[in-house]
């Protein structure tokens, strides 16, 4: 929208006027100011009025639109669209104040292109008119966005602004029924966030009342009462939960809970905010195991580096970092300067998925998705601070129209889900969407589609998706502990407002099987991401952890699954608090109880502060722009209670005698409901599964090349990479683009935690779920090797440093699924003790499965592992592209085998894409092998003696092969001939291992050094030929298998990437930088400075004082 993508101008005058600098001086040749703006003559507005701007889209989306329309109805002939922007006021504007909205909300820079009448309000025959707008039951983040720049510049008048499209299609005589009129409505919106307007909106007044809050009748109906709230509330509670709350409001408390009390409980204690499964007894086939999930993930820290200052108990874990300098205010709560100080860093790592919300609404889902991980970088300690995250994306076949994937079959998906192509599309774009806004760069990923009905009939395919995002960060060291809540603390909370967003999204991302569920309780789950409010909150965090010593930050959670019945409980147990309906600030006036208790409304964190801090509190926040509200008070008796009392004097609550006779709608004893809640116990049995060996095909290397490089997990990522920011806050060292033309190839990401120092942090990612397929311990193992074999490319302190991040995303309540995770949690607990690395956090979904019709698709399980470690040097870092040809050398390549001898096909890209999974994939056999690698590697980076290095990973060693041709375009003549096997089996076996560019003259000095440590390595070639012509010349056992240029086999990689390209922007503009790719040349940078020469900054002796200053 215009708002997001304002001149910075505009935004800075915004700034001036709301800070009372009422003297503007712009320089002359900016050609404009204030007062030479032209406007048309103001509208007058009071109650909601309507102004349209045309066109309404950029002509790129309107062609893809239209493009996407006549595939479905072949005689539409033409889409116009413009914009039409509802205002609601609570009193009629002046004429200065409209004159200044229509400023606010006309392009920047230009003259007011605002109309108080519709282009489509004249009548013409064959043309159809759609109005596509939000859905009403809460504001859109652009209306808050608009509503609070309306209130920077003193409209206050200003009650809500949305902005719906207007769709005028041309039609061919007589072409457009009922039915078509309703296919392409639904091709022109997401149903989930987004409706049909059959007239024009007058009020915003959705009509939508909800129930008042009452009391459960436990006492005389028992179990069925909680199961008839249960359905009606949707509440995913399972048969032990509905005994154990039975027992406790019946036994126990003796009175019936309320409504309120059964919601919190839903979503506060699902499997996705408790984790029952994890830390739950274990029984598989009969045998009772020693110990839980969790128990053996712990474990892990015993045979690493005790360098964690936080694990398992925050919302992010932490490890030892390094003592920088660092900007600092003198002041964070005034305008003050700012000095360099010495801090000593701890880094942070969190991440997690939001797999259900992107499921049926992609891009609110990736939003709420990466501004809830930011949250947890935000909710760590007393106060943590971003610097980069990470993203990742598994869906089903994508099945784009018109480019025909041959291992993609035709196959039936739900209704209530979007579909993988939408998913991939708008997941990216909500997650990228929202870091661009919002500040933060994504500096590595993964992305993944899959889709199978495998030799039993059983379908896998992630029609419930991935989306996974992690984040890196740095927490001042000495605020890496929270202070226990005591009496008398303020409960505040920080954010947002309250609205109607989310509403049982805990309980409906817990369900067995997605489609079980009510739709409009789907809908209820829905999301919506306001990175704006998201940085205003950010920055009110800072200011508060930057104080240091005097941070009023006594601890801090961030709001998520629950809503503020799991934050406030977390925050304040064990020492209970009672908390003031009254207090909170509402988005929506009709919000209920139940809605402000349990809803997932985003940006926002639940803190503890003294009360001699509410001040500062307070004009930190107004600095910032940053509500607050002192929503309750710490009361030390153990109990939560939301009062609903008008006078919200908490004084009563902190006397021990006090003896109320209200009925709360929350009344709950801490120790019951959060403390000690007993285990879970979960009974499994093993499915055995029968999968034949893999057949290869009777194909060349090249055509199988055809396949392969067109699968996305193997192809280019460069539709992801094109549209996110990759580098802001100056502390990217790495990022995903190397290489000459910025291929998205890199392995490993690697930031700075200064501006002022060298040193940072590494992270890499693995994951290998079809592998698990296969064999679950085999895919765990391989999902670790993949994390350490990306993660070897930054110089680490070391190995033993490492610690990771596990992620599980599984349907472990279906028959056979919970067995298959154990297996592959304790293969994967097994290597990392092998390895020295440890888990020291992570989260998990179990519900990866979907109905469709009276099937039930599961996703493929799937074990995200994120590594991250100290960075001693972010300069040493090895990159996949070829370098030596660019220098005018050979250089030599190297191949560091792990794969003990094995050319293991199961589970492979190959086996994908000719619709296969087989019997035996790759694994790790040889793990102090892997080890000692590692520590070779390690030791010749820091060395400096080598050029370029990738990982083999999907598409096998030719994929990774190329790929360092691709970044470096450059050219390879290779012959391998140290192993066994087939052409086919030999270069797409995904087998352990890396590639390496070496110098000839640093050849036998990196062979000696991989000796020493007992690894095995071939020379297997030289890199040559430098330009897309270059040719990949291949040789296996001496026969030739490939002999192609690079150009030729990078358009094959790059097709799919174009593909998807192609429908996220302009076609014209992806058509021309997909063909434009065999004009591509390494750009030739030429220094007309010394870089060795520090240049002399001449001392200023005159200030003048600026009359203007952007920031």
């Amino acid at each position: 929208m215009q708002l997001t993508s304002r001149h910075r101008l505009d935004v800075a005058i915004t700034r001036l006027i709301n800070r009372d600098i009422l003297t503007i001086r712009l320089p002359i040749h900016w050609g404009v100011s204030l007062n030479v703006i032209s406007f048309n003559k103001p509208v007058p507005i009071m109650g909601i009025t309507r102004l349209y701007k045309s066109p309404g889209l950029k002509p790129g989306q309107v062609r893809n639109k239209c493009e996407n329309l006549k595939r479905k109805v072949a005689q539409i002939t033409d889409l116009q669209t413009e914009l039409c922007y509802y205002i609601e006021t609570n009193e009629s504007l002046t004429e200065e104040e409209s004159k200044v909205l229509q400023w606010i909300l006309s392009p920047p820079l230009t003259s007011n292109d605002l109309k108080d009448t519709s282009i489509f309000d004249e009548k013409s025959s064959n043309c159809l008119t759609i109005e596509i707008g939000p859905r009403l039951n809460f504001s859109t983040a652009f209306s808050s966005n608009a509503v609070s720049i309306c209130r920077s510049v003193r409209l206050n008048k200003i009650i809500r602004i949305e902005v719906a499209i207007r769709y005028r299609v041309s039609y061919e005589n007589g072409a457009i029924n009922e039915q078509l009129e309703a296919d392409i409505t639904d091709l022109l919106h997401d149903r989930m966030t987004e409706c049909r307007y059959t007239k024009p909106l007058d009020t915003f007044d959705h009509g939508f009342r909800p129930d008042n809050w009452f009391e459960v009748d436990v006492l005389e109906e028992g179990r069925a009462a909680l199961e008839k709230v249960n359905s009606k509330l949707g509440l995913a509670f399972d048969n032990w939960d509905l005994d154990f709350y039975t027992d406790l409001f019946l036994n126990k408390l003796k009175r019936n809970p309320t409504s309120v009390e059964c919601f919190d409980l839903a979503q506060s204690n699902s499997e996705h905010s408790r984790h029952w499964f994890f830390k739950g007894r274990m029984i598989i086939d009969g045998e009772e195991k020693k110990e839980s999930l969790i128990d053996m993930i712990i474990e892990t820290q015993k045979y690493s580096n005790p360098n964690n200052t936080i694990k398992f108990s925050d919302n992010s874990s932490a490890i030892k970092g390094y003592r920088t300098e660092t900007l600092r205010p003198g002041k964070t709560h005034v305008c003050s300067p700012f000095h360099l100080v010495n801090v000593d860093q701890d880094l942070i790592f969190t991440a997690e998925t939001h797999n259900f919300p992107t499921g049926v609404a992609p891009f609110s889902g990736a939003t709420t998705g990466t501004g809830g991980r930011l949250r947890d970088i935000q909710g760590i300690g007393r106060g943590g601070h971003y610097i980069a995250g990470t993203a990742g994306y598994s869906v089903g076949n994508l099945h784009i129209p018109g480019y025909d994937l041959p291992w993609e079959k035709n196959s039936l998906y739900p209704s209530n889900m979007a579909s993988p192509l939408e998913i991939i599309i708008e997941a990216s774009n909500g997650a990228s969407d929202y870091g661009n806004k919002f500040g933060e760069p994504v500096v590595a990923g993964f992305a993944r589609s899959f889709g199978t009905t495998d030799e039993n009939d059983v379908r896998r395919e992630w029609i419930k998706p991935i989306m996974f995002s992690g984040g890196l960060g740095t927490m001042d060291a000495d605020m890496s502990q929270k202070i226990p809540p005591g009496k008398g603390m303020e409960v505040v909370k920080i954010g947002g407002p309250v609205y109607r967003i989310g509403v049982g999204g805990g309980s409906a991302s817990s369900i067995e099987v997605q489609g079980d569920n009510k739709s409009e309780l789907d809908f209820g789950a829905v999301q919506r991401g306001d990175p704006e409010m998201e940085q205003k909150l950010n920055r009110m965090v800072r200011a508060c952890t930057e104080m240091g010593s005097r941070n009023p930050i006594l601890s801090i959670h961030d709001q998520g699954a629950g809503g503020n019945g799991n934050v406030l409980k977390e925050l304040v147990e064990p020492a209970g608090a009672v908390i003031f309906a009254k207090k909170f600030e509402l988005g929506d006036p009709s919000i209920s109880t139940m809605e402000l208790w349990g809803a997932e409304y985003q940006e926002n964190d639940a803190i503890l502060c003294r009360s001699q801090d509410t001040d500062l509190l307070k004009e930190i926040a107004v600095r910032e722009k940053c509500p607050v509200n002192f929503v309750g008070t710490v009361t030390e008796d153990g109990k939560i209670i939301l009062s609903e009392e008008e006078d919200c004097d908490p004084s009563k609550y902190l006397n021990a005698n006090y003896k109320y006779e209200t009925r709360h709608p929350v009344d709950l004893e801490l120790e019951l409901v959060l403390g000690k809640m007993p285990r879970k116990t979960f009974n499994l049995k093993r499915l055995a599964v029968r999968l034949p060996p893999m057949k290869l095909p009777n194909v060349t290397v090249e055509a199988a090349l055809e396949r392969v490089l067109r699968l996305p997990s193997v192809a280019s990522k460069r539709y992801l990479t094109n549209k996110v920011d990759r580098c802001v806050t100056g502390l990217i060292a790495q990022q995903q683009c190397v290489g000459p033309l910025h291929t998205p190839v890199a392995d490993v990401a690697v930031t700075a935690i200064s501006h002022f120092s060298t040193v940072g942090i590494a992270t890499s990612i693995g994951e290998q779920p079809i592998k698990g397929l296969v064999d679950p311990a085999a895919g765990a193992r391989m999902s670790v090797a993949e994390a350490l074999s990306n993660l070897v490319f930054a110089h680490i302190s070391d190995i033993q440093d490492v610690k990771c991040s596990g992620n599980w995303m599984w349907a472990a309540k279906l028959p056979g699924e919970g067995a298959a995770l154990y297996e592959a949690c304790s293969a994967m607990c097994s290597i990392m003790k092998e390895l020295g690395i440890a888990i020291d956090g992570g989260k998990d979904s179990l519900s990866m499965a979907a109905r469709i019709g009276e099937d039930v698709v599961k996703s493929p399980g799937t074990l995200v592992v994120s590594c991250y470690a100290p960075c001693p040097d972010i300069r040493q870092v090895v990159t996949p592209d070829l370098k030596a040809p660019a220098a005018g050398e050979n250089g030599y390549v190297l191949f560091v085998d792990l794969s003990n001898g094995q050319n293991r096909i199961g589970g492979t890209a190959f086996a994908q894409v000719y619709n296969s999974l087989g019997n035996e994939t790759p694994d790790v056999d040889r793990s102090d092998t892997l080890k000692n690698a590692f520590r070779a590697t390690q030791r010749l980076i820091a060395e400096g003696k080598i050029l370029a290095g990738h990982d083999i990973s999907d598409g096998g060693l030719i994929a990774c092969l190329l790929e360092m041709c691709f970044a470096g375009i450059s050219g390879m003549n290779l012959n391998i001939s140290h192993k066994s096997g087939s052409a086919l089996e030999v270069l797409f076996a995904e087998e352990l291992g890396w590639i390496l560019e070496v110098k000839q003259t640093n050849h036998n000095y990196v062979l000696d050094v991989f000796k020493q440590f007992k690894v095995p390595v071939y020379l297997i070639g030289r890199s040559e030929g430098f330009g897309l012509s270059s040719k990949v010349k291949v040789r296996v056992q001496e026969e030739t298998v490939l002999d192609s240029t690079v150009l030729s086999l990078m358009y094959l990689w790059e097709e799919t990437s174009y593909q998807l390209e192609r429908r996220q922007k302009n076609v014209e503009y992806a058509l021309e930088e997909f063909t434009g790719l065999k004009d591509r040349t390494a750009p030739a940078y030429k220094l007309t400075f010394d870089p060795d020469v520090r240049p002399q900054v001449p001392v200023r002796k005159v200030f003048v004082q600026p009359t203007l200053l952007l920031l």
